[in-house]
C-alpha cells in the first residue's frame, strides 16, 4: 500500500501497487470505525491480500483484507520509515497507469523487506539505488555504458539529463560534472541486488547521483521527487 487519505467521516482512499494490476484506487468503507473489521491491516507500507470490487466510479471497494506482511520493525526505526515512505512516494508518482509492472512490483516488496529486516539498510545510498532501478524498471535509467549522443565509449566525463545519460566532452554542452565514483556507483546499482549495494559511497558521489535521476525524470517523465537526503 502506498498511501492512505481519510474521506469522509469514516472512509479511506487507498493508493495500491499491485502486482497483476499495476497501479489501484479503492475506498474502504467504514475503516476508521472502531469495530471496523478491517481495521489495523490497511495501513500505509503494509503489503496485504485484498478482496476488491469494481464500482460505478475510479475506485474498488475493498471487502476483505488479510496481513501478508506488516513491516513492523520499520515502522519503530525513523530512518528506515521516512526511506520506505520515499520508495513508496517514488512509485506512487512514477508509475500511475493500471498496467503491470512486475519488476517494480518485486523491487518495492523487496526494498520494504531489506528495510524492515536490516537497520542498516536505511542509508542514502541505498534510497539512490533503489530510485535507479525503479527507473530501469520505468523505462527511464539513464545511459551509462556509452555517450547518450554520439555512442563514444571513451571518456564520459558529463551527465545530460536532456539525452539521458553520460555524454563525452565533445557532446558536454548543457551537461554537469559527473565523477568516476559516482558513474561507477550508477553502474555497479543497476547490476547488484539491492542487498548489496554500496552503502558507504562517498557523499559528494551521492549528490550527483541524486541530481542525475531528479533531473532525468523530470526532463523526460516531467515527474519530481523528492531528492534523497
Amino acid at each position: 500500500m502506498l498511501r492512505s487519505i481519510r474521506y469522509g467521516e469514516a472512509d479511506r482512499v487507498l493508493h495500491l501497487y499491485s502486482e497483476d494490476r499495476g497501479r489501484i484506487g479503492a475506498i474502504a468503507k467504514g475503516v476508521r470505525r472502531v469495530r471496523s473489521r478491517l481495521g489495523g491491516r490497511l495501513e500505509p507500507l503494509m503489503r496485504v491480500s485484498l478482496v476488491l470490487h469494481a464500482g460505478r466510479g475510479e475506485l474498488c471497494t475493498i471487502s476483505s483484507a488479510d496481513t501478508v506482511d506488516a513491516h513492523a520493525s520499520l515502522r519503530e526505526r525513523r530512518a528506515a520509515l521516512e526511506r520506505a515512505s520515499q520508495a513508496a512516494d517514488a512509485v506512487l508518482r512514477l508509475l500511475d497507469a493500471g498496467e503491470p509492472n512486475r519488476p517494480a512490483y518485486n523491487l518495492l516488496c523487496r526494498e520494504l523487506q531489506l528495510l524492515d529486516e536490516d537497520p542498516g539498510a536505511a542509508t542514502r545510498a541505498q534510497a539512490l539505488a533503489f530510485r535507479l532501478k525503479l527507473l530501469l524498471a520505468a523505462g527511464f535509467a539513464p545511459e551509462l555504458a556509452a555517450c547518450a549522443s554520439c555512442g563514444e565509449r571513451g571518456e564520459l566525463s558529463g551527465f545530460s539529463p536532456s539525452a539521458g545519460g553520460v555524454v563525452c566532452p565533445a557532446c558536454e554542452a548543457g551537461s554537469f560534472p559527473i565523477s568516476a565514483a559516482a558513474h561507477e556507483f550508477m553502474v555497479e546499482s543497476l547490476g547488484r541486488p539491492l542487498a548489496q549495494i554500496d552503502r558507504d559511497a562517498p557523499e559528494g558521489a551521492l549528490a550527483v547521483v541524486d541530481r542525475a535521476l531528479a533531473e532525468t525524470l523530470e526532463h523526460h517523465a516531467h515527474v519530481r521527487l523528492r531528492r534523497v537526503a
